[in-house]
């Protein structure tokens, strides 16, 4: 009966039936596949320009911080201003105290960018002056010399700018506005809009993309621009067929301090045709489909039975993974076919081997990457912080901290190893946090204890780095004082030999949402451009140690950690 069932022979319409509904499905299948898969790569291009733009507005945040630093050191500190307020404007020494304050502004505005315009103003002697190369047309210059005097009669309007970064408009034109006052001294920084976010509109964010800025009050200050110059419909609308087929997604970045936001329009148009030309090339693939079983009626004899052969061969398989031999045919396709078949079973493994070699290489460059995030702000603020070390005649203290950074990043370049003497670990923390109250004017204090049986034990290179470095950014304050803790003894954990590692401060401690997710081993938000140490040293440490290493978070009258670490680790290179 069997036998009777396997001949059993049908009509050529039934093959032809069969190829039509196989080719009609995969057109069906493959237009949802290629559909899933334009969608997911618009996703992570988008993703990718959103994390770009991102850094750039991390990086914003610290220019802003850094030039609000410079600017109430400079209203407090230096003796340029007070000579200044002492003198004429036509006398000797005000004019040489100008000189002077505008070549530390010329040199501030090389390390950023020169779009950032200074000027000083003083409502006691009623003068206004900039103090760094200008690149404001006269009629601009002249209207913020109005608002400034108007903002400073205005109380109301001018705790709106005071220490914030605001917008303001000048001669049709939206500028970026940032005032510190010090008894009767304004300083001013101002930049223009289209000038801040110039960066981010080199970026591709597609034919109809766009970079834009955009204040609390949903008022814009730019004009949409794409990479290419061309300008933009912000609100040009399409229709609901054409948008359920068009990507495009919005990014919006809040800056630190500020009165105003980026927002960029990410949309591309190159994925819709590509989908096109592959519906119309899958089109025509079932139209010869369709004509091949028309010449089917022609062949009926001489080619469907080899082709059932053939199938009905392939689908058995070797226990070692090696197809079996087809039995030869008389159709030099079907024996082509055959051969291909194979080369194309040796490719497959092929290919798992190289996908699964590059995986390991990619994880071994994850964790050669996550070593290392060195901050070129931090080299910058030294260097700032030793000209002005340089300008008080503080040459003892330079000569320490140009030794104690020559140090620090000595000791960062050098290091290509993946676990160090803990000796040698502390030390450089303790370089750093000489570097650090250099900058801070002893502010803050530290007290580093350690265990003598310790100091040779193998340790990652720069994990405690990263906590030292969160506790001098949210702990150590100027106008109060702060303590930094570390400690290194040997502990026990589930009965093997532990060194644990204790990191305090007396800071304000982790915030509620965040100690929850580490506490319970859950991954921080790293979108902002934030919090990405922490979350690099756990991965690091997981790789290294996989489940033996263990790492505590805590609030006890600031921010705590504490690390266990095994004494032997499975190797050290």
């Amino acid at each position: 009966m069997n036998k009777q069932a396997d001949n059993k022979l049908y009509p050529i319409q039934h093959y032809v039936k069969i190829i039509l509904v196989i080719s009609f499905t995969a057109l069906i299948l493959d237009f949802i596949i290629s559909f899933a898969s334009i969608a997911i790569v618009k996703q992570q291009s988008a993703r990718d320009l959103r994390d770009t733009a991102y850094l750039y507005i991390n990086r914003l945040n610290g220019d802003f911080s850094y030039i609000n630093h410079f600017m109430g050191w400079t209203l407090a500190n230096d003796d340029n201003i007070k000579i200044m307020n002492t003198h004429d404007t036509d006398d000797n020494a005000f004019i040489k105290a100008n000189e002077s304050l505008y070549r530390r502004f010329v040199e501030l505005q090389k390390s950023y960018d020169q779009s950032y315009n200074f000027f000083l103003y003083s409502s006691q002697k009623n003068f206004m002056l900039n103090i760094a190369p200008m690149g404001l047309s006269y009629k601009a210059y002249q209207e913020l010399q109005q608002q400034i005097k108007a903002f400073i009669e205005d109380k109301i309007i001018y705790e709106k700018y005071y220490s914030r970064w605001s917008t303001v408009q000048l001669a049709d034109q939206f500028y970026i506005l940032n005032i510190f006052l010090y008894h009767d001294n304004y300083m001013i920084c101002l930049i223009a809009a289209d000038d801040l976010i110039r960066p981010l509109r080199q970026i591709n964010l597609g034919e109809n993309g766009y970079a834009s800025l955009w204040t609390e009050d949903g008022q814009l200050t730019t004009s949409p621009i794409s990479s290419k110059g061309k300008p933009l419909e912000v609100d040009q609308e399409r229709s609901a067929f054409w948008n359920a087929f068009q990507t495009k997604t919005t990014v919006k970045g809040e800056f630190d301090n500020a009165s105003f936001y980026v927002k960029l329009v990410i949309q591309f148009g190159a994925f819709e045709k590509i989908m096109i030309a592959q519906l119309l090339i899958i089109l025509l693939a079932f139209i010869v489909a369709c004509s091949l079983s028309f010449i089917m009626l022609y062949f009926r004899n001489k080619v469907l039975q080899p082709i059932k052969s053939f199938s009905y061969n392939l689908s058995f398989w070797k226990e070692d993974g090696e197809p079996l031999d087809i039995a030869s045919s008389k159709i030099v396709e079907l024996e082509k076919a055959n051969k291909q078949f194979a080369q194309l079973v040796n490719q497959i493994k092929t290919y798992k081997i190289d996908i699964y070699e590059r995986e390991i290489e990619k994880q071994r460059i994850q964790l050669d990457y996550t070593k290392l995030q060195i901050k070129p702000h931090f080299f910058l603020n030294c260097l700032t912080t030793i000209h002005s070390m340089a300008q008080m005649d503080m040459t003892e203290e330079i000569q320490q901290m140009a030794l104690s950074i020559s140090v620090y990043f000595r000791y960062i370049f050098q290091n290509g190893k993946d676990f160090v003497r803990m000796e040698d670990e502390i030390e450089h923390v303790r370089v750093y946090l000489d570097i650090q109250r250099s900058r801070y004017q002893d502010t803050f204090f530290y007290q580093i204890e350690r265990e003598a049986a310790v100091c040779e034990t193998p340790i990652p290179p720069l994990i405690l780095q990263t906590f030292i470095e969160n506790a001098i950014k949210y702990a150590v304050a100027r106008d109060q004082h702060s303590h930094i803790s570390l400690t290194v003894e040997r502990g026990q954990l589930s009965d093997e030999k532990m060194v644990v590692i204790t990191i305090s401060d007396t800071g304000p401690g982790f915030p509620p949402e965040v100690l929850d997710k580490l506490q319970h081993g859950q991954p921080l938000d790293q979108s902002g451009g934030t919090q990405i140490g922490i979350m690099n040293t756990i991965l690091r440490l997981e790789y290294l140690y996989g489940s033996r290493a263990r790492i505590e978070f805590a609030n006890c009258g600031g921010a705590c950690v504490k690390l266990y670490l095994p004494e032997f680790p499975p190797h050290s290179t």
